[in-house]
């Protein structure tokens, strides 16, 4: 399975700006998120829009605003997150070949229960997402060396 460079774009935010906000440091402006991280400012934009479609993060406006999560890092999932940039579309979209050329003229009885691929594509899909959603976004701080956290503040002009 592959997903968008924004995906990892969009999960770094979200811990960083739990580290801000940790440390009394948002919002913060997106053109700092972007700056901080080296990237297209544009682009992070859209990723930045989806997380607040989604409601995981917010913008505040005026001279102090910027983007900051809206809820608690430890109720952001990494689930989440990726839904929100990737969308929740099943990765694998079984289209029944087996219902076609040689098998075009079989009953359709022989096809009623989905076929040994499809089965296991969607056991597979629903443990990678059971694992995303029982990863939240403070577990991802958590798992992160504290000095890290520590620098990131001191980018942004606290501790």
């Amino acid at each position: 399975m592959r997903m968008s460079e924004g995906v990892e774009w969009a999960a770094h935010v979200c811990v960083l700006l739990h580290w801000l906000d940790e440390g009394d440091l948002t919002p913060v402006p997106a053109s700092r998120l972007a700056e901080s991280y080296d990237l297209p400012a544009a682009y992070l934009g859209k990723q930045l829009q989806a997380l607040a479609r989604t409601g995981i993060t917010e913008s505040l406006p005026g001279r102090r605003g910027g983007i900051r999560l809206a809820r608690p890092a430890a109720e952001i999932t990494l689930m989440d997150v990726v839904a929100a940039i990737e969308g929740d579309t099943a990765a694998f979209a079984c289209t029944e070949i087996r219902q076609r050329g040689m098998n075009e003229g079989s009953p359709r009885s022989e096809f009623a229960r989905p076929c040994g691929i499809a089965h296991a594509m969607r056991g597979a899909e629903l443990a990678w997402r059971r694992e995303l959603a029982a990863t939240s976004i403070a577990d991802l701080s958590d798992a992160t060396p504290r000095r890290v956290a520590d620098a990131a503040r001191r980018h942004f002009g606290g501790a």
